[in-house]
């Protein structure tokens, strides 16, 4: 017997008042409860003319939407204009393509006061809740990692990449919530394809952005994490400087080798995983006693760990490995009661989140940088940043006790963001009805209540 596909469904010419964007209106209490649009409004205030319709800030903030429910390009802003029972009196393609364009002629001073009022906001919301486990002053880290950014066209400053693409070379700064949570897009730095990995002034730079990122009272206890890339004596220096933690991956270069040769076997250790359970097949040791004097101009304090793996089947082995052990190294300037190897070794491996943070963006407005001025998509970067923060602070606000809270941007979207609803009018009030039986609706509500004043 033939099974039917689905009932029978004909396309009705009538309309009704409808939006498709019904979660939209989580991310816009976000923007009302973090005070990032008034933040916006007043930063963003020496670049509105005298005979402005639009806010610049509201239309910074009109994109940002469109680009947290799944838009990559400015006219992707259309979808925010057909909702103003949502959204509000949205500008034309034309104002927005303007205010951009306005923006990326004085490019320094814009970009400084739209993260001053991400900043501002960020503030807010942290003191309303602290996105991160403990009490405020508590470790806080910081993942700086780098990532492509390919071109299709010949874009400004885009460039040649190690891996023989074409585009650009951002590094950026997030802040890790930890496994009970996300993360925060901090700082963003736009570079060409071309720009090194292990570049200490942008690792630099990115850093000190980040840090600004941050509520006074969190940037006592950071600790910064990085691949190789912020393996460099000029960035570890600074941040020894700053008084900061670090724990960065360590190139294997030939005083490394010459330690490992000379550490005993039985200074291995047994590698542990996030549980805390022996991880079977993986071993830490220190290898800063069995430095040779060669290795000089570091910071003080650092210490080498290494850690050895047995590779999985069909892995390609690499030339400091020995014995069969994958051997990777890591540097490191914490000591203290608790940190032992295997905790320090967790600690660093748990840098691994920051992909997620990455794929996050990408799926969030970085996969493409839709215009040909360099300065013109640095600004986009910074909607980015928007974007995502505003994802994040939702989450962090209305569902902190729900594994909603660690939802990436497209499952967020799909089940909370894209729902549609219908507007009705009644008591001189507009209501927004979600649809009956839709499994989410209860997160819906809870995130609403959540997100209203205290």
């Amino acid at each position: 017997m033939k099974r039917s596909p689905g009932p029978a469904v004909v396309l009705d010419s009538g309309r009704e008042s409808l939006v498709s964007s019904s979660g939209g209106l989580l991310l816009r209490q976000t923007m009302r409860a973090s005070g990032l649009d008034r933040a916006l409004s007043v930063g963003l205030g020496p670049w509105r003319s005298d005979r402005a319709v639009h806010d610049p800030g509201k239309v910074l903030l009109d994109v940002a939407t469109a680009v947290a429910l799944g838009g990559d390009c400015l006219a992707d802003v259309a979808v925010v204009r057909a909702q103003p029972e949502v959204f509000g009196p949205v500008a034309s393609d034309p104002t927005v393509s303007r205010l951009i364009a306005t923006l990326a002629a004085d490019m320094d001073a814009a970009v400084a006061a739209i993260r001053a009022a991400r900043a501002l906001a960020r503030g807010r919301v942290w003191s309303r809740r602290r996105p991160i486990p403990g009490e405020p002053g508590g470790q806080v880290i910081l993942d700086l990692d780098a990532t492509l950014v390919t071109a299709h066209s010949e874009k400004e400053h885009a460039a040649p990449t190690f891996k023989r693409g074409f585009g650009f070379h951002p590094i950026l700064a997030f802040c890790d919530h930890g496994e009970a949570g996300s993360g925060e897009t901090l700082a963003g730095l736009l570079r060409p394809g071309s720009a090194g990995a292990n570049t200490a002034a942008d690792h630099i730079a990115v850093l000190d952005q980040a840090l600004a990122q941050l509520p006074q009272v969190e940037r006592g206890g950071v600790v910064v994490r990085t691949d190789t890339g912020g393996g460099v004596k000029d960035f570890l220096h600074h941040i020894t400087d700053l008084g900061l933690h670090y724990s960065v991956g360590f190139y294997g270069m030939p005083p490394i080798v010459e330690a490992l040769g000379k550490v005993p076997a039985q200074a291995w250790r047994a590698a542990v995983d996030g549980d805390g359970e022996p991880r079977d097949g993986a071993q830490v040791a220190e290898l800063t006693a069995y430095l040779p004097q060669t290795l000089t101009g570091w910071p003080k304090g650092m210490r080498v760990i290494a850690r050895r793996e047995r590779p999985h089947p069909g892995a390609q082995l690499r030339l400091t490995d020995e014995n069969g052990w994958r051997i990777t190294c890591f540097a490191t300037n914490t000591k203290g009661p608790g940190w032992t190897l295997a905790a320090l070794e967790v600690r660093h491996r748990q840098r691994a989140r920051a992909e997620d943070r990455i794929r996050g963006l990408k799926d969030t407005g970085l996969r493409n940088l839709p215009f040909h001025g360099f300065a013109q998509n640095q600004i986009w970067l910074e909607i980015v940043a928007l974007a995502a923060d505003l994802l994040v602070w939702t989450q962090t606000l209305a569902w902190h006790d729900h594994p909603a809270r660690r939802w990436e941007p497209k499952r967020l979207r799909f089940r909370l963001l894209t729902v549609a609803g219908r507007i009705i009018h009644t008591g001189r009030r507009r209501r927004l009805r979600l649809p009956r039986g839709w499994p989410w609706n209860h997160l819906i509500d809870t995130g609403w209540a959540a997100l209203q004043p205290g």
